[in-house]
């Protein structure tokens, strides 16, 4: 097909989502080199991500831009040869098993603590704030760590496990605030010397270890932002092993993004630059893996807090660029960019939803009376 035909063709389905090429509003796309056309419509979401990362497109407002294309459903247009690939990939061959489990943790979670100081904020925690009441980023992940051990009813002197504890900050707050001591699991080196230090002092010990290899039981149970690297073929697995660590009157606490329709499709671009290895699971998928293992006391959804989550992240990681471009170069600032910004538009167009799930092994006595 013709260079003119594919901008036409490009052109038409923009337009359908109120977004012109070359235009003035700050959604709108502004292309630096005409070979877009021909690598969005052969490689779709990974194509236009790689042009956005070699500057061969720019947008004033790319949350907004993402908004509106999400909105409007045009991706659909643009399954490729490589979203296929990713989906079968995620289907039928177990990425997140043996060594592939700690893949996450090298790509992603080990880039460098500098980054995720500089972006995170006061507390190194990386997933959705809770903004109920909160008017900064620091105070939504305060309430939303908070909310957790509300939900979980932890007292002091409890013995917690949690499974993909990142930097330590959730296990911190817990023994801080609410006096439990605790387990946290990791599979990144970098995170696991971190929360060692930062918990210095706690009852809290931090291992760097695969979550299918706990056997021991604790008072209650948590999980942040770690679903989503736990992949389709093992969601058994991993509630069967929640299960077996909770003790027979615990609650255990899933917080993860989530999807309301059918299982998904891995994203291409997402998957090579972001998170390889990992998956938004669908709703279906979670309640059959969960199926006699556990009561779901309560589904909480709070999708549109990471929006204003990821704006937050986006304007720290901005501020801080001066510093950090030390250590990154522009093209990772450009990757970065598209990925924050296409997460929050993703949010912000209910695409994508934030779930926490509080679960019991046989039903709270009386009912579970639920905090928000």
């Amino acid at each position: 097909m013709r260079k003119d035909s594919l901008k036409q063709r490009a052109a038409a389905l923009l337009e359908i989502a109120g977004i012109t090429v070359d235009g003035p509003a700050p959604t709108d796309m502004q292309v630096h080199d005409d070979r877009l056309y021909a690598r969005v419509f052969a490689h779709g979401s990974l194509g236009l991500g790689e042009a956005y990362m070699d500057g061969w497109w720019d947008v004033g407002d790319l949350s907004g831009m993402f908004t509106r294309l999400l909105a409007s459903h045009i991706d659909e247009e643009l399954k490729t040869l490589d979203t296929l690939l990713a989906h079968f990939k995620a289907r039928f061959i177990n990425l997140q098993r043996g060594p592939h489990a700690f893949e996450i943790g090298r790509v992603h979670y080990d880039l460098g603590n500098d980054l995720f100081h500089a972006m995170l904020g006061k507390r190194l925690v990386y997933s959705c704030g809770y903004w109920a009441e909160a008017t900064t980023l620091d105070d939504a992940q305060a309430a939303k760590l908070d909310l957790i051990c509300r939900k979980l009813r932890l007292k002091p002197g409890q013995r917690v496990l949690d499974i993909g504890c990142g930097w330590g900050e959730a296990l911190k707050f817990a023994a801080e605030h609410y006096g439990i001591e605790g387990v946290g699991v990791t599979v990144s080196q970098e995170q696991a010397e971190f929360a060692r230090e930062l918990c210095k002092g706690l009852p809290i010990e931090i291992r760097l270890q695969d979550y299918r290899e706990l056997d021991e039981t604790f008072d209650a149970v948590f999980s942040i932002g770690m679903f989503e690297h736990v992949g389709a073929l093992n969601y058994r697995t991993y509630f069967e092993v929640a299960r077996r660590a909770l003790k027979e009157d615990g609650l255990f606490l899933l917080h993860s993004i989530g999807s309301n329709g059918s299982p998904s499709r891995p994203d291409p671009w997402i998957e090579k630059y972001i998170f390889p290895n990992s998956m938004i699971p669908a709703a279906s998928q979670v309640t059959e893996a969960l199926q006699n293992l556990f009561v779901v006391e309560d589904w909480h959804n709070f999708g549109a807090d990471y929006d204003r989550t990821l704006t937050a992240w986006r304007q720290n990681f901005d501020a801080a660029w001066p510093v950090l471009s030390a250590n990154y170069d522009d093209r990772f600032r450009r990757m970065w960019h598209f990925y924050l910004g296409v997460s929050a538009a993703v949010f912000r167009s209910r695409r994508d939803q934030l779930w926490q799930l509080t679960l019991s092994p046989h039903g709270v006595p009386d009912g579970y009376r639920v905090p928000r």
